[in-house]
């Protein structure tokens, strides 16, 4: 059996939610392009990374950089971003409002 994954940050539980989000479909993880390992949400990069975020470069979107906090699946940005708010893997409804976010989290087309 796989070891659970670890969030860093300030994660409540081991779905990934975390002091900022805390709603039953926050149950996502991000890796940043500046470190490696699972974030809850920017916020937690951004209190306890030491350094600003950097989002996944465009680049990098065929590589897993999107965790789901029920199956422990790590998905691509392009499986993730049209995934219709549920995780492909288990079906575990995820936060539609986390598409706001995304520019934290992911390069979008004419940036950077």
């Amino acid at each position: 059996m796989t070891a659970p994954p670890v969030y860093r940050g300030r994660p409540l539980d081991a779905q990934s939610r975390c002091v900022h989000w805390s709603g039953p479909t926050d149950i996502v993880a991000f890796r940043f392009a500046c470190c490696d390992g699972w974030w809850p949400c920017a916020s937690c990069h951004a209190e306890s990374a030491g350094h600003d975020g950097l989002p996944w470069p465009m680049s990098r979107f065929g590589e897993p950089s999107v965790l789901c906090g029920a199956c422990a699946d790590a998905m691509a940005v392009p499986e993730y971003t049209s995934s219709g708010s549920r995780c492909p893997s288990c079906n575990a409804a995820f936060n539609p409002r986390c598409k706001a976010h995304w520019p934290l989290y992911f390069e979008q087309p004419g940036c950077c």
